[in-house]
């Protein structure tokens, strides 16, 4: 095979897909390694000295073939970081990236990731060819409040080096290698998460998405991933579900699964997964526009709910193709903007507002529990009033609020402990803000009693029900709520006792 003919094939194979057959070819291209960040390297090309290192810089035309970027002993690398890439004497970066979103470790939160293209254990290394014409420049900036020293020198990727080859020329459908990171929190079902909208001639190969509702461990998957080519109206690759664009089904699986070209991670309490589109690259002529969003056809309901003011996701991207010619990608948001949302109010994106206990004594309330509420359900109880057992699971991912409930598949049951024989008023508020399976319809009884069947509750009820001497005479009353359909649950999400 003449040598021209092996960087053709070569340039427009990825990474993975280098036949073994060719390994013993002994004509090819020379490869050479551009190092930097180590103290072997001039000052310059260090962080004692600058916040922006040019750790590669290329004379073309040639290809980077892999980059490797090592970390110092156990440090924990944030969104500080940056990955930036120029191509052609460009002024701004075609690839544009906190440097762990890049490596498929959003937010730094990962020990290691394991990919066809990706991988870091103690350091990152990058196979993604990246050919150019003119030049190539690779940098690291630091984006931080450390001057330049040996501090900021021990914070950041020690020791780097790139691998690239120098050739004779590229065919003219070579594209340039692009990446850009996107974070964004918003209501789904009334507005789309934006991943990538691009113009010009290329190829889509893969991404990495997170998703999670920040303080809640429940966050949706319903929504579906749409990719707009050359403008059309109605998007010729379209996916049913987050999950299943990234290789799974009915939500993420309970364990973590890394594959070489798809995969998953838990993310805080939501999910991080990825997806290299290698045989199955989307090509585009004129312009690819990526969202993620609920289809038209999706189930209504679920579409207000979490379209709710009170419903936001976040969600966070970084998108990799190879387009001609070379364009700049977006710029990155502050540092401050670049985290992740905290994960401490499940409210958010409002804050959580609890009563008092002067408030609710005020009203006469001897125990008020929020069922379902993460680290804490019963928030006030005085002397002799307590929760006793509980038959139904926690569950806290609803809009607005009221986010949270006890739910049960077939009968949701909690006792409550009180003086023998006292009496009072039992308050109990029911939701269905998720329409859950058409609808929920279910039967409450107090104390063995029927209360009442109540459906229609999509916006919320309070149920009020007196509690004589003679049910509390062996200091428990039981409150269940039967599921009525033959599918979905019955749910309370708020147990209020006041004296009488």
């Amino acid at each position: 095979m003449k040598a021209f003919a092996v960087i053709a094939l070569l340039a427009a194979l990825p990474a993975w897909a280098y036949e073994l057959s060719e390994l013993p070819n002994l004509d090819v291209p020379r490869i050479r390694a551009e190092n930097a960040l180590w103290v072997e390297n001039p000052l310059e090309e260090q962080f004692v000295s600058a916040k922006t290192v040019v750790v590669a810089r290329l004379e073309g035309p040639g290809r980077i073939e892999m980059m490797h970027f090592a970390m110092p002993g156990a440090l924990k690398l944030g969104r500080e970081a940056i990955l930036r890439i120029y191509w052609d004497d460009a002024e701004e970066p075609s690839v544009n990236c906190p440097l762990v979103d890049f490596f498929c470790d959003p937010a730094g939160q990962f020990e290691s990731v394991e990919t066809v293209v990706l991988n870091k254990r103690r350091g990152f290394n990058c196979y993604f060819p990246m050919p150019y014409r003119k030049s190539a420049r690779v940098e690291v900036a630091y984006d931080g409040e450390l001057p330049p020293g040996q501090e900021l020198q021990s914070k950041m990727p020690c020791y780097s080096y790139v691998m690239y080859r120098t050739l004779e020329s590229l065919p003219l459908s070579t594209g340039y290698f692009h990446a850009n990171w996107h974070q964004e929190s918003l209501p789904l079902g009334r507005a789309e998460y934006i991943a990538l909208d691009t113009q010009g001639k290329g190829k889509f190969i893969g991404w990495s998405v997170t998703i999670r509702k920040p303080g809640a461990p429940a966050y949706m998957v319903d929504m579906n991933e749409m990719f707009y080519v050359d403008g059309e109206g109605t998007p010729s690759v379209e996916f049913q579900g987050i999950e299943d664009a990234f290789g799974f089904s009915w939500g993420f699986p309970e364990t973590e699964s890394e594959f070489l070209v798809s995969g998953y991670r838990k993310y805080f309490q939501g999910a991080a997964a990825y997806k290299f589109f290698l045989n199955d690259a989307i090509p585009f002529e004129q312009s690819l526009r990526v969202t993620i969003d609920f289809a038209k056809n999706e189930n209504e309901t679920v579409k207000a709910m979490v379209g709710d003011e009170g419903y936001y996701h976040e969600l966070s991207s970084v998108c990799y193709w190879y387009q001609a010619p070379a364009s700049p990608v977006s710029a990155l948001p502050s540092l401050e903007d670049r985290q992740p949302a905290p994960d401490d109010n499940p409210a958010w994106p409002h804050e959580e507002v609890l009563p008092s206990a002067e408030e609710l004594r005020s009203q006469g309330t001897k125990f008020y529990m929020l069922c379902g509420r993460p680290e804490k359900e019963v928030i006030h109880a005085e002397e002799g009033y307590a929760l006793g057992k509980v038959d139904g699971y926690s569950y806290a991912g609803w809009p607005g609020r009221v986010y949270h409930t006890r739910a049960s598949q077939r009968v949701l049951a909690i006792e409550l402990e009180v003086p023998p024989s006292s009496q009072g008023i039992l308050r109990l508020y029911i939701a269905d803000p998720d329409h859950f399976m058409g609808g929920r319809k279910q039967e409450i009884r107090v104390g063995g009693k029927s209360v009442g069947v109540f459906d229609d509750f999509q916006e919320g009820k309070w149920i009020e029900t007196p509690v004589d001497a003679t049910m509390t005479q062996g200091g428990t009353i039981r409150i269940e709520a039967e599921n009525l359909r033959t599918q979905g649950n019955a749910v309370i999400s708020i147990v209020e006792w006041r004296e009488q």
